[in-house]
């Protein structure tokens, strides 16, 4: 059953090295989605520049992520374990360009920060040193949360995910927001014979919404969805259901397309009306 809710978007931001930390925050968001969406009318969109971004000329790879994805976040989760990603013109780095600009704007934001083991080794000492500066500099902004393993992670998103949903104001009286109820149809169903009706109905049904009026030495055939509403010959028979098509025809509920008054095709409102109708 349909339901009317409002959607915000959610960014995910971060670099290349915690992909399964972005696939566990979209399916914490669509299990959120699944047990609460209906009774708080609100759906999360995860989005992020691999997945809502195209590709575009006049402007850097990361100017234009901002003006696809991130310019239309509502809410943004940023996640970190080793790297802190490529630098931008004016950022250390395009992950933390989307976060310092969504900051900016006021709206909500949930920082991760991965205390993970890995093998110092394998990663590129410049990028530990860059995210240690960013993440002393966040200490003194807000609060940020450090987790040690991917359970944990998820665990601790799926918490804080109901605290903020529960608790910013962004999220808070949807129910009581002045959401535009469905607008009801000022179509009203016509008078129409029972063999208008039947006919109109039958035609809905058909794959290409066509009837074929067809002549020839044995009598006369109108056929829609393979079924021939003249099973007779005889006059009187044909006679009325050539009349349900004039109807159908002069109420706009069917389009002539042949050019000797073959074929006819359902019309918009003649769909419409057809799902009025109850034989």
């Amino acid at each position: 059953m349909s339901y009317i809710s409002k959607v915000f978007n959610v960014m995910i931001a971060s670099p290349g090295d915690v992909a399964s930390e972005r696939t566990i925050i979209r399916d914490v968001i669509y299990e959120w989605n699944a047990v609460h969406s209906e009774a708080r009318n609100i759906v999360l969109m995860p989005i992020g520049w691999e997945s809502h971004s195209s590709p575009e000329m006049g402007g850097s790879a990361q100017e234009i992520i901002n003006k696809q994805v991130l310019d239309r976040c509502d809410f943004l989760v940023g996640v970190f374990w080793t790297r802190i990603g490529t630098p931008t013109a004016k950022y250390v780095s395009g992950t933390v360009e989307e976060i310092e600009k969504h900051i900016s704007t006021g709206k909500p934001a949930m920082l991760y920060f991965s205390s993970q083991p890995v093998a110092m080794d394998t990663v590129d000492l410049k990028q530990v040193e860059e995210l240690k500066e960013f993440k002393k500099s966040c200490q003194s902004r807000g609060l940020y949360e450090s987790y040690d393993s991917h359970t944990d992670f998820k665990e601790k998103f799926y918490r804080h995910l109901q605290l903020k949903l529960n608790e910013h104001p962004l999220f808070k009286d949807i129910n009581s927001e002045s959401i535009a109820p469905p607008v009801e149809s000022s179509i009203q169903l016509p008078e129409l014979s029972q063999e208008a009706r039947a006919l109109l109905k039958e035609a809905s049904l058909d794959p290409h919404g066509n009837i074929l009026h067809v002549r020839h030495s044995g009598g006369t055939d109108i056929q829609t969805n393979g079924k021939n509403f003249i099973p007779s010959s005889d006059r009187r028979e044909i006679a009325k259901w050539e009349a349900a098509l004039e109807e159908l025809t002069y109420k706009d509920l069917l389009i002539e397309r042949g050019h000797k008054g073959e074929v006819f095709e359902v019309s918009n409102l003649g769909y419409q009306i057809a799902d009025m109708i109850e034989l």
